[in-house]
């Protein structure tokens, strides 16, 4: 069993930047796939962005490559996404997940999510 636990969300300029963080309780995050999910006013939940245990192995979606970044810190137990050049869009709802598997398609484990708002 793991907690996670997200911070960091909050109000920013369009082209601004947010840094997250997901501290993880319970179980070392090294044992877990790790990725962050967003979901926005009336849309599904998308995938974000995910990072394998090792921490090299990364995937975006083609809506932030570029300008968002994942990593992970298993001796701190986190993970982090720098947000940067943000848009309106990119408003939602993030959340961490974590998976004991080896993909982020169904996780085992939810953050309670952070806000983030672009203002135009």
């Amino acid at each position: 069993q793991v907690q996670l636990v997200e911070s960091g969300g909050g109000l920013v300029q369009a082209g601004g930047s947010l840094r997250l963080s997901c501290a993880a309780t319970g179980r070392t995050v090294s044992s877990y796939i790790m990725g962050w999910f967003r979901q926005a006013p009336g849309k599904e939940r998308e995938l974000v962005a995910t990072i394998r245990r090792n921490g090299f192995s990364t995937y975006y979606a083609d809506s932030v490559k570029g300008r968002f970044t994942i990593s992970r810190d298993n001796a701190k137990n986190t993970i982090a996404l720098q947000m940067n050049s943000l848009k309106p869009e990119d408003t939602a709802v993030y959340y961490c997940a974590a998976d004991r598997g080896f993909t982020l398609g169904s996780p085992d484990y939810w953050g309670q999510g952070t806000q983030v708002t672009v203002s135009s």
